[in-house]
């Protein structure tokens, strides 16, 4: 039996270097698509470098995609990459709907071109609901976007069903609720708040400053959810998932449970600051992840406790490591 070669774009962010353990475990080809930058950030796959080979590519550059698929081959395609962060996407509203978006675009017409029998992953988001006219949210859920992150998610989905249904290609989308782990980038709120609460803790830092504590979503662990695009890929049929722990909670909880962990009243160093409140915000996100479970067998495994847990604990030891 012939090796199995996939290619993850985004490799190099949370999502990509879980799925890229996972698909290593299960005896993969584990090809990652990075962008050339005066500044490389593999922090996240250096425990990977030497098991998983690199290609350079840029989701812009049409080109550069029809090639690395010419060139590896792969049967999967799995494409996490995109500008991900949602207040960014204020700032720089073209350049994410160009990555989020067109980007999505061009990946999917390089497949059909090149191989369209290659198997392919889009990364949605609950992002995409935003003003929710149903809770919780599942598949048949009407979308109403309230970022232009959101706007690009929703683009970005719709051009997958497209292709799926105008030119046969086994192309899925997983409409991924929020998701963290020890791998989440500092500019997230679960990540800053269990940085902050373990800078705290270690007198590195006196008060963390927040938006909307209000604000409710549904969280789950990164290496979760990864395992459920996989399982999405091995189907008979190619659809589309809403993937969930359908447990909502809010920002507050979060910081709770964060400063519990380190043994402190959150109450005296949390200060609400209007800068990070949203321009248009997305009260209420939770999903219902049903289909999945029916379809996939697939279901959580790391409860929120847990995955806060890891967190901070993972802070407090690189914050120490560092000192």
């Amino acid at each position: 039996m012939t090796q199995k070669v996939a290619l993850v774009t985004g490799v190099t962010g949370q999502d990509g270097s879980y799925l890229a353990e996972l698909l290593l475990e299960k005896g993969y080809k584990v090809y990652g698509m990075v962008r050339r930058s005066s500044v490389e950030k593999f922090e996240r796959i250096n425990h990977l470098v030497d098991k998983i080979e690199l290609v350079q590519g840029d989701l812009l550059d049409q080109f550069s995609l029809i090639s690395i698929l010419r060139e590896i081959r792969p049967q999967e395609v799995y494409n996490l990459a995109a500008q991900s962060f949602v207040p960014t996407s204020w700032r720089q509203p073209v350049l994410t709907s160009e990555f989020t978006a067109i980007g999505v675009t061009k990946l999917l017409e390089s497949i059909r071109v090149v191989d369209p029998e290659i198997r392919f992953y889009q990364a949605s988001s609950s992002e995409m609901f935003g003003k929710v006219r149903e809770t919780p949210q599942n598949e048949l859920t009407p979308f109403y976007p309230r970022s232009p992150y959101g706007v690009a998610k929703v683009y970005g989905h719709y051009i997958t069903v497209n292709y799926r249904e105008s030119y046969g290609l086994f192309a899925v989308s997983g409409i991924l609720f929020n998701h963290e782990s020890p791998r989440r980038g500092l500019e997230f709120v679960t990540r800053k708040v269990t940085h902050t609460a373990a800078k705290i803790k270690l007198g590195l830092a006196t008060e963390l400053r927040l938006g909307n504590l209000d604000a409710k979503r549904d969280w789950g662990f990164a290496a979760d959810y990864v395992r459920a695009m996989w399982q999405m890929l091995q189907q008979p049929e190619a659809d589309d998932y809403v993937i969930a722990t359908g447990k909502t909670r809010t920002v507050r909880e979060l910081v709770e449970v964060a400063f519990e962990k380190v043994g402190l009243d959150w109450q005296k160093y949390v200060k609400v600051d209007q800068k990070f409140i949203r321009p248009a915000e997305v009260d209420l996100l939770v999903g219902d992840a049903s289909k999945a479970k029916r379809c996939l067998n697939w279901e959580p495994r790391v409860s929120f406790e847990e995955m806060i847990g890891m967190m901070v604990e993972n802070d407090l030891k690189e914050l120490q490591r560092r000192s």
